[in-house]
């Protein structure tokens, strides 16, 4: 296990002014003035008419999208008034426009359905290597199926891994390590919601397990890849629900994290609890890891978007469905994920929480230093104590 944080030397998280000047005065994505964006191709008709043919959306255009990408003015002045660039209606296809990611390899955990899978297709379209972590092999493929419909050429592949069951994690990241591929873009997205109390097999209570213990896990079984691969970025997606919940370094123990029993088991609660642990997490590495080229970032996607989260109990597959017409899409609550992995402005910017593809504040509790190095520490102690009940000879990155 790397070192643990140093709760003496653990920067003041509210103290971020820098990273957000950092984006406000960073410059827009300039692009080559000799090379198309990324799917593009110049062709020229019979009559000496030149056109262009945008492969990805299935576009053409008389228009050169060059055009789109012109530079900005790099005078102090201007770049203290440059505008956002995204919103919450803008799609993730469109964060990425002209963006050539050949180079890129990435790993979206639960990237087989809702926004995982329109985040993973996303990039995968604009050419990043994308790994779909996916517990069941057959929805795996079959979203690898439908990126590859639509772009052939697609580098997509399917890598099985069940975050019920810490196991199946660790073989997951043997798997990867044993590829010798880079990881630059690490997106944990994976969750479920509205579970009924349940136990994984693991011992650990679902909710708290699937959507955070075994993505802290994950991370830690990577993280020499994600040094050697630097500049890299991890995005975790968290939640507004991350407000509701009030766990703090005053009651944060095992049971509270993971209830033994129903009696102490709230589903909802669970969720809320289980997003500020994310957003938590996330300024933990970051702290951990931003000075080896490794930025981290949490985000918001969206209000009830209508996906498979809802899946597990009729009353909120209805809700959903009820107020599907007032929020988000696919695409469009994909974008901030997108944004955060991809944005030129954000290279080597780290300890924020977006949503809508723009800074905001997070909750206090979610930047509290005690919080972090509490939870920190104690998700170490919850995970070696499961891994060497498998295998007493097994460390807690082995």
């Amino acid at each position: 296990m790397p070192k643990q944080l140093d709760k003496q030397s653990v920067p003041d998280p509210k103290q971020s002014t820098s990273n957000r000047r950092r984006i406000n005065n960073s410059t827009k994505c300039q692009t080559n003035p000799l090379k198309l964006p990324y799917g593009w191709e110049r062709k020229v008709t019979e009559s000496n008419h030149i056109y262009y043919v945008d492969h990805i959306n299935k576009k053409t255009t008389y228009s050169d999208p060059r055009l789109a990408f012109a530079v900005e003015d790099n005078s102090s002045d201007a770049a203290a008034n440059i505008r956002q660039r995204f919103d919450g209606s803008s799609r993730a296809l469109e964060v990425l426009h002209g963006r050539d990611l050949s180079d890129k390899y990435v790993i979206v955990t639960g990237g087989n359905t809702g926004i995982g899978y329109e985040t993973a297709r996303s990039l995968a379209l604009h050419g990043a290597h994308v790994v779909l972590a996916s517990r069941s092999k057959e929805r795996g493929e079959a979203a690898a199926a439908a990126i590859h419909t639509e772009r052939p050429e697609a580098n997509v592949k399917v890598m099985m891994m069940d975050l019920t069951s810490l196991a199946s994690v660790r073989e997951f990241a043997n798997n990867y390590r044993s590829k010798k591929w880079p990881l630059h873009i690490f997106i944990l997205n994976a969750a479920v919601f509205a579970l009924p109390y349940s136990k994984t097999e693991d011992g650990f209570e679902t909710i708290f397990q699937v959507n955070y213990l075994s993505q802290y896990y994950l991370t830690n079984l990577l993280e020499d890849v994600l040094i050697r691969s630097a500049p890299t970025r991890i995005v975790v997606l968290s939640s507004e629900s991350h407000r509701f919940s009030d766990l703090c370094h005053n009651n944060m123990t095992e049971d509270r994290l993971s209830p033994p029993s129903d009696a102490q088991f709230s589903s909802m609660s669970a969720y809320n609890q289980s997003k500020l642990c994310c957003s938590l997490f996330s300024n933990a590495l970051n702290w951990r890891l931003s000075s080896q080229g490794v930025a981290c970032n949490s985000l918001h996607p969206g209000n009830m978007v209508s996906s498979s989260l809802s899946r597990n109990w009729w009353f909120y597959r209805l809700l959903f469905a009820t107020v599907r017409p007032f929020t988000k899409s696919l695409q469009q609550a994909a974008a901030t994920s997108v944004y955060c992995a991809t944005a030129t402005e954000l290279e080597g910017v780290g300890g924020l929480y977006f949503n809508n593809c723009c800074v905001c504040q997070p909750s206090d509790a979610a930047l509290d230093a005690q919080n972090i190095t509490e939870l920190w520490d104690l998700s170490e102690m919850m995970v070696k104590k499961a891994v060497r009940s498998m295998d007493p000879d097994c460390s807690l990155i082995g």
